[in-house]
């Protein structure tokens, strides 16, 4: 892109905030009445986009911050949807456009979609795929290029397309009720999720009216998404408003317990000088951000709370939870070589190191040491590879095929993957990441060389038709608990295959690392 159309891109997607329309000059063909107004997008070429549509009644700022999200309320008016929102507070390293007010989803559908008629959807109305971003549940949001759904709809036009904001970080996942005033903040450990649930049941709401099913929505993310997307069938409520789940990455495991989550908040309170939530209130949003990130960078994460998400994930799986929901989920092969290669060898080092310390030194056994230490060190040639391979393996791998597990075992239905795709970056290989330009039908955040393009597009096709089915493919087996199939992507070579075939885990060395949830 030329200088010119960097800055149309950034004008199309950043050009400002959202107004109402109050003299009636906006096109009715782009218009959609919901529940909480009228919102009208802008069309380019065979796609209308809705962009920055308020999915709650309030923001969650002032008095409303680590509250639970505020539902929307009857509304008359009418809206530009133009524009993409802030995403939530994080690093602005990550994302400049950003603030507390960010509770907001952006809807993609093509003019191809049938609109609903008088009293219900239209005919065949369009399967629903609602994406929630990752980012360690700190970073992240919708306002960014590569997720930009408008190539998706164009290769689709019979889906539509949703993507969803949440909070982050200290002000979407910090434990606040052990505090002498934090009775009133029961919720503020979960926000993050309870914001989705709330974006989920806006488009359960809404979305015939853009010519969606309602009965038809599958949740899809990747990474802290994935995570997300997997226990939003763990939280009371959250399952009448989606069929399927699409997980790239990641799994109910990617949690935190509530003594760790009090030992990460009150180390985080202590660098503020504060006693109180009320004497946090005072600090800007940009001041907690910057002092979570000295404090307790990847260390804020859902929290097994035993109200909002169970004590157990795995037990509820287990017991089936979730067996009326059909998932397509999976891992790819090099999974955190993504953190080696984006700090830099050195830096990956420094952090494995101060993370075992904490957490792998005082929760294994010296056997359970003995056989990680084993595993990890088959076939290494550089000095990180080790501690890569465990965190790959505790953070991703071997919950993917946990959950394909207990999924199973509960009689429930599990399409999994194995990612194999290796880029042209000699530490990236397989990582954690690599495959999220891919299914988004953007091939120019491809680092390094382009992936076959026709390996590409069958690819989005299984993911896309999984969303209309919920079978990807004919030929993609069910994981089953006798011979345990699995999906192998390899670039030139998609083909089924028992995972003993291709050895994700190693059931002795690795898979015991799951009862640890995250090392």
């Amino acid at each position: 892109m030329d200088l010119q159309e960097i800055r149309e891109t950034l004008k199309a997607m950043f050009g400002g905030e959202n107004k109402p329309i109050t003299d009636g000059n906006y096109d009715q063909s782009l218009a959609v009445k919901c529940i909480n107004g009228t919102f009208v997008g802008k069309k380019t070429e065979n796609v209308i986009a809705y962009k920055g549509i308020p999915f709650v009644g309030r923001q969650p700022v002032g008095e409303l911050r680590w509250k639970a999200p505020v539902d929307v309320t009857p509304s008359d008016d009418v809206f530009e949807a133009y524009y993409f929102p802030k995403a939530a507070c994080q690093d602005k390293s990550i994302i400049q456009y950003q603030g507390e007010d960010c509770l907001y989803l952006n809807v993609w559908r093509s003019d191809e979609v049938a609109l609903p008629t008088t009293g219900g959807a239209g005919r065949g109305a369009a399967p629903v795929m609602v994406w929630i971003h990752g980012g360690a549940f700190s970073g992240g949001g919708t306002n960014i290029e590569l997720f930009d759904c408008a190539n998706l709809a164009k290769e689709n036009p019979d889906v539509i397309f949703v993507s969803v904001q949440y909070r982050l970080g200290a002000l979407g996942f910090l434990h606040l009720s052990h505090l002498p005033d934090g009775k009133d903040y029961p919720d503020a450990q979960n926000l993050g999720l309870l914001d989705q649930t709330m974006a989920l049941k806006w488009v359960h709401e809404n979305i015939a009216a853009f010519g969606g099913d309602p009965d038809n929505v599958t949740i899809w993310g990747e990474s802290a998404g994935a995570g997300s997307v997997t226990m939003q069938p763990l939280i009371p409520g959250s399952q009448q408003y989606f069929k399927k789940v699409i997980a790239q990455s990641g799994a109910p495991c990617q949690t935190s317990s509530r003594e760790e989550a009090i030992e990460a908040a009150n180390d985080f309170i202590k660098a503020l000088g504060c006693k109180t939530v009320a004497e946090m209130m005072k600090f800007s949003a940009d001041e907690l951000i910057a002092v979570a990130g000295e404090t307790v960078a990847l260390r804020l994460f859902p929290e097994r709370d035993g109200r909002i998400l169970p004590l157990d994930t795995w037990k509820e799986y287990e017991n089936g939870v979730a067996k009326d929901i059909t998932f397509l989920q999976g891992c790819n092969k090099d999974e955190m070589n993504c953190f080696v290669a984006d700090w830099q060898v050195e830096n990956f080092k420094v952090w494995a190191a101060d993370r075992k310390t904490k957490k792998y030194a005082h929760l294994l056994t010296d056997e359970e040491k003995a056989k990680i230490e084993s595993y990890c060190k088959e076939g290494a040639v550089e000095d990180w590879e080790p501690d890569s391979r465990l965190f790959s393996h505790s953070w991703f791998i071997d919950g993917s095929i946990k959950l394909a597990e207990s999924q199973t075992k509960a009689g429930g239905k599990c399409y999994t993957y194995f990612y194999r795709v290796e880029s042209s970056d000699p530490i990236r290989k397989s990582a954690h990441f690599e495959e999220v330009p891919i299914v988004f039908a953007h091939p120019e955040f491809v680092d390094g060389r382009p992936y076959d393009p026709a390996f590409s597009k069958a690819m989005r096709q299984m993911w896309v038709q999984f969303a209309r089915t919920g079978c990807p493919s004919p030929e993609w087996p069910l994981y089953d608990l006798k011979d345990k199939r699995v999906m192998v992507l390899d670039e030139f070579d998609i083909h089924p295959a028992k995972e003993s075939e291709v050895k994700i885990v190693d059931w002795d060395k690795t898979y015991f690392l799951t009862k640890y949830y995250m090392l």
